[in-house]
């Protein structure tokens, strides 16, 4: 978790930390909508019944994309970070062997 603190510093991303958060976040408001698509089309199907079908149809499928979409979207973001922290770990550990950088003259 991170502290107040690390909201004034820049060494330490709180991205990874909250994203979690933010991804129920989203959940929820993609289960209201869906929820309030559904009470819509229940609602339309007094006028017309097939048009209040296919829009409860399409609110049900809605909520499943929109709930794949963000898991998506918040493991893109976690990915990101995470290859920046393998890349971080990758240059600390070339630097500890002694090879402070790349040699532009040396053949690999």
């Amino acid at each position: 978790m991170f502290e107040f603190r690390d909201l004034f510093q820049w060494d330490r991303f709180i991205t990874p930390t909250i994203i979690k958060t933010f991804y129920w976040l989203v959940i929820a408001l993609v289960m209201l909508f869906g929820i309030s698509g559904i009470f819509s089309g229940l609602a339309a199907m007094a006028i017309s019944p097939f048009g209040g079908f296919i829009l409860v149809l399409s609110s049900i499928a809605s909520v499943v994309v929109g709930i794949v979409f963000s898991r998506i979207a918040a493991e893109f973001i976690l990915i990101v970070f995470r290859i920046n922290e393998h890349l971080g770990a990758i240059r600390d550990q070339g630097q500890v062997q002694g090879h402070g950088g790349h040699d532009p003259g040396q053949q690999y």
